[in-house]
């Protein structure tokens, strides 16, 4: 797994700020949401998560702007990543990573095996990131996303084993 330190990324930019989302956030959050995807979850999908103790981090730029966010829920032994967004115009300079990095620590400090996520195939962006972050395809599930053609879309499930706490990341 080739995962960048933080502070490689940080030298790039001044350091973004990675806080709990919040009810008061979600204006921000939903204009990324509507930028970022053809079918974009909604305020009501972002409320329940909140509602239901998801770990929902939003990284914010110095100056305010929101970066990118991540929603995540805890399982036995696992944490499932439902919406991971970055701004389109700010993709590419490690801000995924960075959101990625936030979430294995929490599975880390919670002593899960190992970090889940579906992503459409079409999705080549995200895809090389979780890659690049070392996720690897697991599996499939048939016509899981609707597309533009009133069709569906199959979803890539993904695996990432998350390291021991106190191991050195590669």
């Amino acid at each position: 797994m080739n995962r960048a330190p933080l502070a490689a990324l940080a030298a790039v930019e001044p350091t973004p700020s990675l806080l709990p989302m919040e009810v008061r956030s979600l204006d921000q959050v939903m204009t990324l949401e509507l930028q970022a995807y053809p079918f974009p979850w909604s305020r009501g999908n972002f409320v329940d998560a909140l509602a239901s103790g998801y770990l929902a981090q939003c990284l914010w730029a110095p100056e305010g702007q929101l970066l990118g966010y991540h929603v995540s829920m805890a399982g036995v032994d696992e944490w499932h990543l439902l919406n991971l967004s970055v701004a389109p115009a700010l993709q590419g300079r490690g801000h995924g990573l960075m959101l990625l990095r936030a979430l294995e620590q929490e599975a880390i400090r919670t002593r899960a095996e190992a970090l889940w996520l579906e992503v459409r195939p079409s999705n080549e962006r995200a895809l090389r990131l979780y890659r690049r972050f070392g996720f690897e395809e697991v599996g499939r599930r048939k016509a899981y996303y609707p597309d533009h053609g009133g069709g569906r879309e199959d979803a890539l499930v993904l695996r990432c084993p998350v390291p021991a706490p106190g191991a050195v990341a590669p």
